[in-house]
């Protein structure tokens, strides 16, 4: 017995064609939608003076990493090479003012001198901004720090190693060095290295000008452009390269977010009218903390007080290290980075086992990559 199909009704037919239409219609317009807002947003990005500031931002976070040419993708490679020329002629121009000695170092007591208050050595207290968190370190007594820097021939140490090698209290990354692709030894130096009054590293001859970070015999931070011949004639006794110096003479010299050379992990130096040293460590590139700005950094020193400040190599090498622990979080996903300097402190820094490893080496001939 043959059975008998029976066809669909042909107010469902219509009904289901009413459906796949509208999710269809559905479908474009949300298409539509998408593709107008990325258009608003592209208009918005590139022609807008807010957008464009966000960019510019962007950018200069960027140029601060090891993508810096991926910067090229918002502002173009032209204006790209243009801003990082202009970020290192001002920074050039912030070192050339010259200190007017506002820093009075209190006398060393004696037997005679009475000590009313003793003040503590070092003080970590968290500092945090809109978009970061980090520490604020205070050092009340500037004569306690050393540059230490690697103990072996050819490759650069971790803070954490030098801090506990040499029986140091806390550990700060210092100066800058030769890091080709981003991927080296952390061996080699730029500019200038001097530890406990000598010179240990010179790529620029005692004629040459050097940006420098430092400290003199009188315990008085030494920074911004100055002859190598000069850091000596001065008495500096510890002192690595980097730049810019921000503060000068109690006076901020970023002038706003846009010039504050984009946002990254730092670590920057300064110090207070009474000769205490400070030492600003943020982290960045992090879920906790995307980064600051120089002008972040700048912000927070005046407020505590800062006369002098200066910037130190930042981005992945910006570490703290107390009671050999690391209190901040690096944001190399190795972990520390290895470096040829460090700030270190002591209660005895005269007793310090820091020897020069690039003594007796012919610095052209030093390799940065070769690990």
């Amino acid at each position: 017995m043959a059975v008998q199909q029976t066809a669909s009704p042909p107010s469902r037919l219509a009904s289901n064609k009413r459906r796949r239409s509208k999710g269809l219609n559905f479908f474009v317009y949300a298409i539509l939608s998408v593709a107008f807002l990325a258009v608003l947003s592209l208009c918005w990005f590139f022609l807008t003076a807010s957008g464009s500031n966000i960019r510019l931002m962007m950018a200069d976070t960027l140029i601060t990493t090891q993508h810096r040419d991926w910067a090229k993708y918002l502002i173009g490679s032209t204006e790209l090479q243009k801003r990082v020329e202009a970020y290192w002629k001002s920074f050039d121009d912030m070192g050339n003012e010259k200190d007017k000695g506002i820093v009075q170092i209190p006398p060393s007591p004696n037997a005679q001198t009475p000590v009313t208050v003793k003040k503590e050595l070092v003080k970590i207290e968290p500092i945090s901004g809109t978009n970061f968190k980090g520490q604020l370190v205070t050092i009340s007594d500037p004569k306690k720090l050393r540059i230490a820097v690697p103990e072996k021939v050819g490759k650069g140490e971790k803070v954490s190693s030098m801090v506990k090698r040499t029986g140091a209290i806390l550990g700060v990354n210092g100066g800058g060095f030769i890091d080709p692709n981003w991927e080296g030894n952390g061996f080699q130096p730029e500019g200038i290295v001097m530890s406990g009054g000598k010179i240990f590293y010179n790529d620029k001859g005692m004629n040459g000008t050097v940006q420098v970070v430092g400290i003199d015999k009188e315990g008085r931070m030494i920074a911004g452009k100055y002859k190598v011949s000069e850091l000596v004639d001065m008495g500096v006794q510890e002192a690595v390269s980097f730049s810019p110096r921000f503060i000068v003479n109690g006076v901020g010299q970023i002038k706003s977010q846009a010039d504050g050379w984009g946002i990254a992990p730092r670590t920057s130096m300064a110090q207070t009218k009474d000769g205490s040293i400070l030492f600003a460590i943020i982290d960045g590139r992090q879920k906790h903390s995307i980064g600051a700005t120089l002008y972040d950094v700048q912000e927070i020193f005046l407020a505590h007080g800062a006369v002098t400040a200066a910037n130190l190599d930042g981005g992945a090498s910006t570490v703290l290290v107390h009671n050999n622990a690391i209190i901040n979080k690096p944001s190399s996903e190795y972990g520390e980075r290895y470096l040829p300097t460090a700030w270190l402190l002591y209660d005895h820094p005269e007793t310090a086992p820091i020897k020069n490893v690039w003594e007796g080496l012919d610095i052209r001939k030093i390799d940065p990559s070769k690990w």
